[in-house]
């Protein structure tokens, strides 16, 4: 599988530097286009990949094309491109705000589409990818869809309705657990520990913990109460937390992410 990535912005170079470490598609087979064709060129050679002179020879070559660009930017690559995406190809996209029902507008006929909405831990293989294919895309192209995206991390996949609430909670969520690493480490500081040892220990702490979600299948507020004994540190901490708002705090900011990530495709009608 013939893989080409057009646009190396923050979501597209992590995606690629994940499937080039990951190495479960020769580096042979992996092609990048970017307008800033001197970025791209750096990319490549640092990755031992190809660097496509254009988008449209991109398309010529590769068997599945990722568009990377920022939404305002998506009907130009499409009107690059269309005339070389032909039956056999699979196009996935993952602009913000940008629906299937759009997408094809631009190409001006239908294609093999899927909506996707990975996140920027890709660079380190573990991404979580919300998967949105459309209605002409067969389960052995959805198939191949996942594959791809699965060599930085998993996929779930999705009804296009709820993909901006997948914006919310794993494309833009990084930010949140950056901000409560630094808050965490922060408090560590306070007390007397040295920053490195703080990023260190929090980090770890945010890692471990979503491990256990994920492996033991128990509800996060189970896990909680497993640490809260009664009477102790733990439960202090938590009363306070949920004086000052964390709850209603994340809730709100990921309404916030969801209805700009909404107003994206609003503003483009």
């Amino acid at each position: 599988m013939k893989i080409g990535m057009i646009g190396i912005g923050h979501i597209g170079s992590a995606m690629i530097r994940g499937m080039a470490a990951k190495g479960k598609i020769e580096k042979a087979n992996i092609i990048i286009y970017d307008k800033n064709r001197a970025a791209a060129e750096e990319l490549a050679k640092e990755l031992g990949i190809q660097a496509a002179d254009s988008a449209a020879a991109l398309a010529e070559a590769a068997e599945v094309i990722v568009i990377a660009v920022n939404p305002q930017f998506v009907s130009a690559v499409a009107e690059e491109i269309r005339d070389r995406i032909t039956d056999d190809k699979l196009v996935i996209s993952v602009a913000l705000g940008q629906t299937k029902e759009k997408l094809e507008g631009y190409f001006k006929r239908p294609v093999k589409l899927v909506r996707a909405m990975p996140n920027t831990p890709a660079l380190v293989g573990e991404a979580v990818t919300a998967v949105s294919p459309g209605s002409n895309v067969s389960e052995e192209e959805l198939a191949k869809a996942r594959k791809a995206l699965e060599c930085f991390g998993s996929t779930e996949i999705l009804a296009e309705s709820v993909m901006e609430a997948a914006v919310a909670v794993s494309g833009s969520s990084p930010a949140y657990v950056y901000m409560f690493i630094e808050a965490m480490a922060d408090g560590a500081v306070l007390e007397g520990m040295p920053r490195d040892l703080a990023y260190r220990f929090a980090a770890q702490a945010v890692l471990g913990s979503a491990k256990m979600v994920l492996e033991t299948g128990l509800h996060p507020g189970q896990l909680k109460d497993a640490v809260c004994t009664p009477g102790g540190s733990t439960i202090a901490a938590v009363r306070v937390l949920e004086e000052k708002g964390l709850r209603s705090a994340v809730i709100e900011g990921m309404k916030a992410c969801t209805d700009t990530a909404k107003g994206f495709h609003r503003e483009q009608h």
